[in-house]
């Protein structure tokens, strides 16, 4: 699928409040909160300039244990976890309110309410969704295959490839159809592929998941076996038509435009008239992200028979499903998907997972709840005052670059200008024609899917809409998306440790500073310096200044290929380089910023630490995160992002300012030289 916004978090990662009293990582709430530096947390017996990470957290480390219910622990899932109560306070209180058919709290209550209404879900065990498996039992042959799979788009439910309608990424004022590969059940190609003995055992739990799903809907062990391997079997051939995940990130590799007519040559055995008229496209002319893919599906389709594509769909229908099925669908994906993959051993309780549900669904109906709850307008309004600071210094440096011309930086202060800064919330909510039912949770879901999906292809020719945002209000992320060339900082972000209103300012340029540098610095990393200030894909670039580019993304690459994790596992410097990029630039951006401030020109000592050395401990303990082994591999293999040591000490040690706050200096093991120190914004 397409991933057109730069975040600061690949996964989908929310929190709690901004500036409200609730309870954050220690005993302090965030109204009382007076010490923004704990020295408790660090590790003072490693230099800094050893490990830079450690240093600032390496006792919080040492002593901090990852709960059953959690894959890791840290920063983010302390405030993942206030986030959650809070959320399924608002749903509890919605639930109970009574209100009038069609409001937001009668929706959010209800699809809380059906959520919630285990004793319903378990007699009804998988009888929501027999009526799609009798459908595919009747499928006959390829074409009426085919035919069926596109229809079901607008059921909500996606097969085989991946379809929505978005901006033109080179005409990025006009929204586009467009196809992207998909069709696979784990996380990406390589998992089929690889054969350390890692990957080997996730194929083998990943059979007995499919097993067990077949299972619980009437084979037997011996047929529920054998059609698993069909499943994996196929899913198989259609990985071998898929990009890698560093090839994905290439923009212009994964544009191509097509007529009707290109897309029969492409693929000739799929009925594209079918297709188009079962997903509702009207458009003559559409994208294809990844035209090997479908080039491969067309052989895959027309040499394996419509009775192991039944089993195909038949699992794919049933793992889709299993989360809103009675538990033992659930608990089975759960086994897989969470336990196997990431090692998080016990399911969250239901309340909380049941109140995600409803955010990642009717978000903006919640949205409205949490804003008027818990938004700080105050923190808004300081949030704009620093992005406008950010910005000023941005400018500042594209205007001091030593290795770009005076024709491409007028380009890139023009884009850096054109940005589109959204905070805290959108500020037009969306509306969902949808009735919820407290007695009907996946007929809610599929109602939902069914709307989503319909709001979607009518905006199919259509100028774009750049007041829609891409996230929640609750979220603890943020982003940059090159179409839109915007910044957005939801709601969930605006709280310790990220920002404080209470904070000096050390510690929010060191935190939320960081983070608002890094968004903007992904308008200018290997993916998003190909896009214009309008946000279309588009060269900007003198020739010669592109060339200067490429060698310092190269450079980036390179040090962070360097990086050993686990083992023999190290840091994928191509797949997470625009991240690491952003970290780079995010971090000098924001030094230099917070170096504008009356803290920041005094540079005085508070508890122990001059000014300067808050701001990077403050940018390193947003980082203080600990995972487990699983899902540190699942993250290398695919995840964008580098780990969090990673992400604190590959930008430091391109940066002379931290340097000079610590006293690192030849010999400590993270020193380079001043001409090995990467700048590139």
């Amino acid at each position: 699928m397409k991933k057109t916004n730069a975040c600061l978090l690949m996964l989908a990662v929310t929190v709690g409040f901004t500036a409200c009293k609730n309870e954050t990582s220690n005993s302090e709430t965030a109204t009382e909160r007076t010490k923004f530096l704990d020295a408790a947390n660090m590790d003072t017996t490693i230099k800094p300039g050893d490990n830079f990470w450690l240093y600032a957290n390496g006792a919080w480390n040492q002593k901090a244990i990852i709960a059953g219910t959690e894959s890791s622990v840290g920063s983010f899932t302390d405030l993942r976890k206030a986030n959650r109560d809070a959320m399924r306070t608002l749903c509890e209180d919605a639930a109970k309110a009574g209100a009038a058919k069609g409001t937001v709290e009668q929706q959010v209550g209800d699809l809380y309410a059906s959520g919630m209404d285990s004793a319903r879900i378990e007699q009804l065990g998988y009888t929501p969704i027999k009526p799609y498996l009798e459908q595919i039992n009747g499928l006959q042959d390829a074409k009426q295959m085919m035919a069926w799979i596109a229809k079901q788009r607008s059921e909500g439910n996606g097969f085989l490839y991946n379809f929505m309608v978005n901006p033109d990424d080179k005409n990025a004022s006009v929204m586009i159809p467009a196809f992207y590969q998909g069709g696979l059940g784990l996380p990406d190609r390589d998992y089929y592929f690889k054969n350390d003995e890692r990957s080997v055992e996730i194929r083998s739990k990943y059979a007995a998941y499919i097993t067990s799903l077949f299972k619980l809907t009437g084979d037997d062990s011996a047929t529920a076996a054998k059609n698993a391997a069909v499943v994996i079997g196929l899913e198989t051939q259609i990985a071998n038509g898929h990009f890698t995940n560093i090839e994905l990130r290439d923009p212009q590799k994964n544009y191509n435009k097509l007529a009707v007519a290109d897309m029969a040559k492409l693929a000739p055995a799929i009925d594209w008239k079918a297709t188009f008229e079962g997903l509702q496209m009207k458009q003559d002319s559409f994208l294809v992200g990844q035209t090997k893919f479908f080039q491969n599906l067309n052989t895959v389709v027309t040499k394996a028979p419509v009775a192991d594509w039944k089993q195909y769909l038949r699992f794919h229908m049933i793992s889709d499903a299993a989360d809103y099925l009675s538990s033992a669908f659930d608990n089975a994906k759960f086994d897989f998907f969470s336990k196997t993959l990431s090692g998080q051993m016990l399911q969250k309780p239901r309340s909380e997972r049941i109140a995600s549900q409803v955010d990642e669904t009717i978000g903006e109906s919640l949205g409205q709840l949490y804003v008027k709850k818990y938004f700080n307008e105050d923190a808004k309004k300081r949030m704009m005052e620093m992005v406008n600071n950010l910005q000023e210094v941005y400018a500042k440096r594209i205007k001091e670059l030593d290795w770009m011309s005076a024709e491409t930086k007028e380009k890139a202060l023009a884009k850096l200008n054109a940005f589109a800064k959204k905070i805290g919330f959108a500020d037009k909510w969306k509306t969902y024609n949808i009735d919820i039912d407290k007695n009907d949770y996946v007929g809610n879901i599929v109602r939902y899917s069914k709307w989503a999906y319909a709001d979607n292809i009518a905006k199919q020719g259509k100028t774009v809409d750049k007041s829609e945002w891409g996230m929640t209000p609750p979220t603890i992320n943020a982003y940059y998306n090159p179409p839109y060339n915007e910044i957005v900082f939801p709601a969930g972000i605006l709280q310790f440790p990220f920002f404080d209103p209470k904070a000096d300012d050390a510690i929010n340029y060191g935190g939320i500073g960081m983070v608002i540098g890094h968004e903007m610095t992904h308008g200018f990393d290997d993916q998003g310096a190909q896009y214009d200030k309008d946000g279309n894909l588009k060269n900007w670039w003198a020739e010669v200044d592109n060339a200067k580019f490429k060698t310092k993304v190269d450079q980036v690459i390179k040090q962070y290929d360097a990086y050993t994790v686990l083992d023999s596992l190290h840091v994928k410097g191509a797949l997470t380089v625009g991240e690491n990029l952003a970290d780079i630039g995010g971090l000098a951006i924001a030094y230099e910023a917070f170096k504008t401030t009356e803290q920041g020109k005094k540079n005085e000592t508070i508890d122990g630490f001059t000014a300067e050395q808050r701001f990077f401990l403050s940018f390193a303990q947003v980082w203080r995160i600990k995972m487990k082994e699983e899902a540190t591999r699942q993250r290398i293999q695919g995840d964008v992002h580098s780990p969090a040591m990673w992400r604190v000490n590959g930008p430091v040690t391109n940066f002379t300012p931290w340097y000079t706050a610590f006293g690192v200096k030849e010999g400590d093991k993270m020193y380079k030289t001043e001409a090995d120190r990467i700048k590139v914004w």
